[in-house]
């Protein structure tokens, strides 16, 4: 065990006053959203604050507190509840509006809880004698340290560093290095049930719940330990159709979505079971496919059908996904945490087989059955020979094909491929890649010359015609 300087920092204040610019300037990164649009922050989100490098920051970056929103009180409790995992709060103020009765409430309130307060005045650039009047206008809500700053220029941000690296605790920390998370992106379209699951799957209030859609805006990332095994669940926003987007902020929470999902190794394809699946959900698994990750398709929602509506609704999701019938499918109800456990075991599962470990002798042996079970068609007259295999990479499993005209392989030759490599590898829950090389003709730039008896012979034929 080492001593070393490490805490917990959350930033708080009434909407837009910068507390996501800040947060992604610490972190350098543009891991929040951020927009002139007030309150567009909801849910907590943590990062690692990595310019200040003396010490390990831990930032949460959270929503306005008392925004006049409908989201306002769940808003607050994430705030609050931020507050309470903090060893320092650095409290946001805006020089351009001065001292608000909103950032008096919220000071008295931060003073209640006993943590230690670092006020930040943001947006100096937009004043006049900008230091002065940090100092000046927002002493009255008597906290010891205020510093001027503006997040969006870096004005003021080294002396706000130190400051905050000199209040942070030294504790002790193991010298082993951390676990890697495995990346899993909860997706789909809104109102499904994604935030809810998350819930269900930390065990927490993690993210903000509601009836209503497009409750959750930012990629938020949620780290849970499980026998001895680390996962990094991603709770998105829900993705409509694209002709459907219109809101710039909806177009943003879009982008970080898919983002998420191509930074991940995983997918859990939430869908509602009253709705079934349409057409929608299957772009999302194409989407899914396109990033390389493997796939559970959760139905949520499961305990709000009967019997026969059940049989339905598995014959429908069974017709539909016949051109992926290799996805893991899971009945679940987020809301009363039915079915949840078995979601960890197969995310772990799914993900260990998309690690090839058959050699390359086996993966011909098994292109060879394939081929053996079902030839290749002809291409004007010629075999396409297909001699062989092995791999390129894992997570997705990836194989290449070695042969000759494999560019003239039929679409539907190439999914029987895909699909006999993956009954025979294990790949359930993966899209498999499979890459095919043409080899090269070694006598394709050498010229046929005719011997000089070929070439007699020719000259005879071309005087005949001509006799003729």
């Amino acid at each position: 065990m080492t001593s070393h300087k490490s805490g917990v920092v959350a930033i708080v204040g009434r909407p837009n006053v910068g507390k996501s610019t800040l947060f992604n300037r610490l972190c350098r990164n543009r891991d929040a959203l951020v927009h002139d649009r007030a309150g567009l922050t909801r849910d907590r989100k943590y990062g690692t604050a990595r310019a200040i490098t003396d010490a390990t920051v831990t930032l949460i970056d959270t929503g306005g507190l008392h925004d006049e929103g409908s989201m306002s009180s769940h808003v607050d409790d994430q705030v609050q509840t931020a507050v309470s995992e903090s060893d320092l709060v650095l409290f946001m103020v805006s020089a351009r509006e001065g001292l608000t009765a909103q950032d008096i409430q919220i000071s008295e309130e931060l003073r209640r809880t006993g943590t230690t307060v670092l006020v930040a005045v943001n947006k100096i650039d937009g004043v006049s004698h900008g230091s002065d009047f940090a100092i000046s206008e927002f002493s009255p809500i008597g906290f010891k340290d205020c510093l001027p700053i503006s997040a969006s220029n870096g004005h003021g941000l080294q002396s706000l560093m130190e400051s905050i690296s000199a209040q942070v605790p030294t504790k002790e920390s193991p010298d082993n290095g951390e676990t890697t998370a495995l990346p899993v992106a909860v997706l789909g379209r809104p109102n499904v049930g994604k935030s809810t699951l998350v819930n269900a799957l930390v065990n927490d209030e993690r993210c903000i719940v509601s009836d209503k859609p497009g409750t959750t805006r930012d990629a938020i990332r949620v780290v849970l330990n499980r026998d001895e095994m680390s996962f990094a669940f991603t709770d998105t926003a829900g993705i409509r159709r694209r002709g459907s987007v219109s809101d710039v902020i909806e177009k943003f929470s879009v982008v970080k979505a898919l983002n998420a999902l191509r930074g991940s190794d995983m997918t859990l394809l939430v869908i509602d079971a009253n709705e079934g699946i349409v057409e929608q959900d299957l772009h999302l698994i194409q989407f899914a496919v396109e990033a390389g990750t493997g796939i559970v398709l959760v139905v949520n929602k499961w305990d709000k059908l009967d019997s026969e509506q059940r049989v339905t609704c598995r014959r429908e999701i069974s017709r539909r996904l016949r051109f992926a019938d290799w996805v893991q499918i899971r009945h679940v109800s987020a809301l009363n945490q039915e079915g949840i456990e078995v979601l960890f075991d197969d995310v772990a599962r799914i993900h260990a087989s998309g690690t090839i470990e058959a050699s390359s002798s086996e993966l011909t042996g098994v292109l060879n059955e394939l081929l053996m079970a079902h030839s290749p068609p002809m291409v004007r007259g010629r075999a396409i020979r297909l001699r062989y295999a092995h791999t390129i990479d894992s997570h997705p499993p990836s194989i290449m094909l070695h042969g000759n005209q494999t560019s003239s392989l039929p679409a539907s030759y190439k999914r029987y491929l895909e699909n006999g490599f993956r009954e025979a590898l294990n790949l359930n829950g993966w899209p498999v890649v499979i890459k095919y090389r043409t080899g090269k003709n070694p006598f394709e730039d050498r010229q046929n010359r005719l011997t000089p008896r070929q070439q007699r012979k020719r000259d005879r034929l071309r005087r005949h015609r001509k006799s003729l």
